[in-house]
């Protein structure tokens, strides 16, 4: 099973950095920086939220909707092409809305803060890129016919960064301080350090390992 990472570092991952990119006027690199620490831990808010049952129902609607079934991923360049239309935009805004709640703010604050980029444009990143994140997600729920609360959980955690269950718990825990927390961004350091510990030795971690170092 592949993990996020190992997305945004394959060709279809290259795809998906350089159409935001573009969509948003920021620098490629930038752009993955913004993704490689953002992409986890809304993965990790939406494993906190299907801790409840009415979370993790609602998680596999939405993962059930036709919008979010992987086809996405299959045809970026239609995604992409002309620009992303509004009706993805205002569904990336409502995915944001959902996930982290009253912790926008919090974390977009500090994403900004770590990769440089302003607010409003790591909103603009995560907001292209939330629609994309689901579809992947639906895909891969499809596939590994996941139909139950603790099948939703467990799949959010194999694909985040950490490779045994005590890498996925402590890489969790940091994400919750995160999501809680009116942090000043630090612990995105942590974050980050738990996404490219996970990741294979030359990969994105290593491409990206001098922004994390800043």
């Amino acid at each position: 099973m592949a993990g996020i990472l190992d997305l945004l570092n394959s060709d279809t991952g290259k795809q998906i950095i350089s159409g935001i990119s573009n969509e948003t006027k920021q620098p490629a690199d930038k752009t993955a920086s913004v993704l490689s620490m953002g992409l986890p831990i809304l993965m990790g808010a939406m494993k906190r939220n299907a801790n409840s049952q009415e979370g993790a129902m609602g998680l596999m609607n939405a993962l059930s909707n036709s919008k979010h079934d992987g086809n996405v991923l299959d045809n970026l360049s239609g995604f992409f092409g002309g620009g992303v239309n509004e009706d993805k935009k205002i569904d990336g805004l409502g995915i944001l809305g959902h996930v982290l709640g009253g912790s926008q703010d919090n974390v977009v604050g500090a994403l900004s803060k770590k990769s440089g980029i302003d607010s409003s444009s790591v909103m603009q990143i995560l907001q292209v890129a939330a629609p994309i994140l689901l579809g992947y997600l639906g895909k891969e729920k499809r596939q590994q016919n996941v139909d139950s609360q603790s099948g939703i959980t467990s799949l959010l955690g194999n694909l985040m960064a950490g490779n045994t269950q005590e890498e996925q718990q402590k890489e969790q825990s940091l994400i919750e301080s995160l999501l809680d927390g009116d942090n000043d961004g630090s612990i995105i350091d942590d974050v980050a350090g738990m996404v490219l510990g996970g990741s294979k030795k030359g990969g994105l971690g290593d491409m990206l390992g001098g922004f994390f170092g800043k």
